[in-house]
């Protein structure tokens, strides 16, 4: 089985930023991106995915974190795609559910190849701290885009702002670990009657 794993740069006039994973990991995560917040919950797709990630981030934050949060969704979602290859013998469908406390989140992906974003994530309150909790939408617009995925984020429940945001990334991490896992029945078989995804 040939290494998962990847590493990729993206320079824009707004925003530098360096992704590295390995998808066969053991959910070792290291970020410098200048949002706690955001390191945050990307440590949640990091343990609970058992992905290992590495961000390093430098963006015009003097402005706010828009651009800096949406590239590093794209960042990341290039480095799945080059990492994942063909998509050959992947379970290719993943869901999960994840509660905290009062707050439930449903995530299902499908590493299709049609990018498709369906977010159905109400907060009762527009920060957590000082990070925009409208920026979530645009970390997962920029995955699915460049990762070719199909992803539907529900949130089921909740009140608690923080509590729903982490029930979302650890829905999605676990969802994301589902679907990339290596299924034995399927080893270097194309998931699709296409022939190609």
């Amino acid at each position: 089985m040939n290494p998962r794993i990847a590493q990729v740069e993206r320079n824009t006039l707004e925003t530098q930023i360096k992704v590295s994973i390995n998808l066969d990991g053991n959910g070792s995560a290291a970020f410098t991106t200048g949002l706690p917040f955001l390191d945050h919950m990307l440590d949640q797709i990091a343990r609970h995915g058992l992905i290992d990630i590495e961000v390093v981030s430098r963006g015009d934050l003097h402005i706010d974190a828009h651009h800096s949060v949406e590239d590093i969704g794209i960042t990341l979602g290039q480095a799945f795609a080059k990492a994942l290859g063909d998509k050959k013998g992947i379970y290719r469908y993943g869901h999960a559910y994840c509660p905290l406390d009062e707050s439930l989140s449903r995530v299902v992906v499908d590493f299709s190849g049609r990018p498709g974003l369906f977010y159905q994530v109400e907060f009762k309150r527009a920060l957590i701290g000082n990070f925009d909790v409208d920026l979530f939408k645009e970390f997962f617009q920029g995955f699915v885009n460049h990762a070719g995925v199909t992803l539907h984020i529900d949130n089921l429940k909740g009140g608690n702002a923080h509590h729903i945001a982490e029930t979302v990334f650890k829905a999605f991490g676990r969802a994301v670990r589902m679907a990339i896992s290596h299924d034995e029945r399927m080893a270097g078989i194309m998931p699709s009657t296409k022939g190609s995804l």
